[in-house]
């Protein structure tokens, strides 16, 4: 089962066999064994992916809570807490490079049994088609059947280049913000964008003529003098400090980005959940 498991979130036979220091052709039996057990056809094989069938996703949405349990039991039987085993972790590329992974030597030397893949993409990642086992995900988050906590959250802002502001002003209302590039990243909402100060409330259609998938490249391109960067204040900290960017219109409140931690499996140790919750007043 825990073979199983592990060919389902990597969809790989191969790197299942490297995670449990065995065979490829050992695998491959046991999964044969399993399916030959349960008469039911687990993975359709192609040469080039692994996938789960019907059937198989049915199996291993149950039987990943089922050894989960098996092995907080044990754990807690021996009294060790110790957590082991492949821990995949999704986020994006910005936040991963920032902040995630200067945190991960303090983090595995707490956990010395613990592996950690990170899978940094700006786009969304699929939890269980990606084999990931908690994702850490910025803004409004979907619907779905996946468990989430919230982590933390940044307040977004405004900022641009000091050379961009020399050249063409600084913007003293909201409204002046249509007569900019607007680069709002991930993140952002769209060609609008919405600033509060006590009562008012100021809606504004931005010009987004060049559109950025990712957050790095938002804020390049309002170093560069291209326009105006609405991110949050963590994703422009470094640029800030640096006085590459300076923030404008600091009197309205632009909102908040949440970051949340996302999990498809209903048990997750609480091991894991510690270390992103401490981590709320490391990470302003």
């Amino acid at each position: 089962m825990n073979l199983f498991v592990r060919v389902a979130r990597t969809r790989s036979f191969s790197e299942a066999a490297r995670e449990r220091g065995v065979s490829q052709p050992t695998v491959s039996r046991a999964i044969a064994g399993l399916e030959k057990e349960l008469g039911v056809a687990l993975f359709a094989r192609t040469p080039r992916a692994v996938t789960l069938t019907e059937a198989g996703s049915d199996y291993f949405a149950r039987v990943e809570v089922v050894l989960r349990a098996l092995d907080e039991a044990t754990d807690a039987v021996r009294g060790t807490g110790v957590l082991s085993g492949m821990l995949r972790i999704g986020t994006s590329s910005s936040f991963s490079q920032r902040v995630l992974i200067p945190r991960l030597p303090a983090f595995m030397s707490a956990h010395p049994q613990l592996r950690v893949n990170v899978l940094s993409d700006d786009q969304r990642l699929d939890l269980v088609a990606q084999g990931i086992d908690v994702a850490l995900r910025f803004g409004v988050l979907e619907d779905s059947s996946a468990v989430a906590r919230r982590v933390h959250s940044w307040p977004r802002v405004a900022a641009a280049s000091p050379r961009f502001l020399s050249k063409v002003g600084r913007p003293e209302c909201p409204a002046d913000l249509a007569n900019f590039q607007v680069f709002a990243g991930p993140s952002g909402s769209g060609s609008g964008v919405t600033l509060r100060k006590g009562s008012q409330i100021s809606s504004v259609k931005v010009d987004n003529r060049l559109i950025l998938s990712s957050s790095e490249g938002c804020n390049a391109a309002a170093v560069a003098g291209m326009g105006i960067v609405i991110t949050s204040s963590l994703s422009c900290a470094q640029e800030l400090s640096e006085g590459s960017l300076v923030r404008i219109l600091e009197d309205w409140d632009l909102g908040d980005v949440e970051l949340n931690a996302v999990w498809a499996s209903p048990s997750f140790p609480d091991g894991l959940l510690s270390p992103l919750s401490l981590a709320q007043s490391r990470l302003g």
